[in-house]
């Protein structure tokens, strides 16, 4: 049983730019005027079930007027996540058979995931770890994290340690710089990197203190988890940059294909562009992983082939990400194309993105 945190992983007081509070109940997600008071039963019972956490940052972005809000529809919760269907479950990319010790995920020979937390700022109503986090537990205690860091210190194949959870950013600045420091002296370990929510959902949480905890000698990398063009707000571009003159020098983004957010090559243009604009090179376009009750998010593979396939040559190859699908067996991440070049009639012919199916000057598979 989760008995609260330890002390320095508890934050300070927000600073004046965060002031407000985060909706967690349905009574106050009513009372903003986010929810009609029609829908209270049906939320109250998916709070019951799963987090939800709405930030002042968030709220802002929301329009209350618009039942198709592409921000409201990641955030607030719905009657149908309580329904799971067919192929959904609780460890979608099956993090639990990798597991040496409790934190660590060891999927890939040279790399391993490390979950200090298992809170985050907001709670993405089509999470793959909806089942474990939440406000109130997953933190690791001291002994825990020891053992953790302990791991990465005797596996000396693993060259990159990423942290996530749950969001790293929500640890207090002094425990995430000793974990940083911690990986930092292991010799074997070149790359530090983190996902995180933090900047585009709560930015006023990215202060100095948080990003001088991100200063080490190795290389830092912050994957920014983002949907949606609006999410770019300028709060959460002065907390790129913040984030950038600091500790955290190389920013990249990830995001999800989803049903009603950014499933058109306009909204997914919309959104690498407003990346590359705050300096944030697209990562990762994931396939959604099939966890329960997400199946109004999904978008089927061969129509997320076809978005990326429109936008090649739309749009610089900066903005373009790898689509990719986490094997639910633990395999790892699949790139799901799209392709451009097939052998035929004894040549390679490549469907250019300005020239459709043009013969290709080169040899054959051999």
């Amino acid at each position: 049983m989760f008995d609260g945190p330890p002390p320095d992983t508890v934050p300070a007081p927000p600073p004046p730019a965060r002031r407000g509070r985060t909706l967690r109940a349905a009574a106050e997600l009513i009372a903003a005027g986010l929810l009609p008071e029609a829908a209270r039963a049906e939320a109250e019972a998916v709070a019951a079930r799963y987090a939800v956490a709405v930030t002042p940052a968030v709220r802002r972005l929301m329009d209350p007027a618009d039942p198709a809000d592409p921000i409201a529809r990641q955030y607030l919760p719905d009657a149908a996540e309580l329904r799971t269907a067919p192929g959904e479950t609780a460890d979608p990319t099956a993090d639990a058979p990798f597991t040496p010790v409790k934190g660590v995920v060891h999927r890939y020979p040279d790399r391993a995931l490390l979950k200090p937390l298992l809170a985050c700022p907001v709670y993405c109503r089509f999470c793959f770890r909806r089942e474990a986090v939440g406000p109130d537990g997953g933190v690791l205690s001291e002994a825990e994290l020891d053992a953790a860091l302990d791991w990465f210190e005797r596996t000396p194949s693993v060259r990159e340690a990423i942290l996530t959870g749950g969001d790293p950013l929500m640890l207090s600045p002094r425990r995430l710089a000793r974990i940083v420091e911690r990986l930092s002296a292991v010799p074997h370990i070149e790359i530090v990197r983190l996902h995180s929510r933090v900047p585009v959902a709560d930015p006023g949480r990215v202060t100095p203190a948080l990003v001088r905890a991100l200063e080490s000698d190795r290389a830092v990398f912050l994957c920014v988890h983002a949907n949606h063009a609006r999410e770019f707000s300028p709060e959460a571009l002065e907390a790129l940059a913040r984030l950038r003159r600091g500790g955290a020098a190389s920013l990249l983004g990830q995001s999800v294909l989803l049903r009603g957010v950014n499933d058109s090559a306009d909204a997914l243009e919309a959104l690498f562009r407003a990346m590359l604009a705050a300096r944030v090179k697209p990562y990762y376009l994931h396939q959604l992983d099939r966890a329960p009750g997400t199946a109004r998010f999904e978008v089927p593979i061969a129509e997320g082939r076809a978005l990326l396939r429109e936008l090649r040559g739309r749009v610089s190859g900066l903005a373009w990400p790898t689509y990719v699908l986490d094997s639910p067996d633990g395999g790892g991440k699949a790139p799901l194309g799209p392709d451009f070049a097939r052998f035929e009639g004894g040549e390679w012919r490549v469907d250019a993105p300005l020239r459709r199916a043009a013969a290709a000057d080169a040899p054959g598979p051999g």
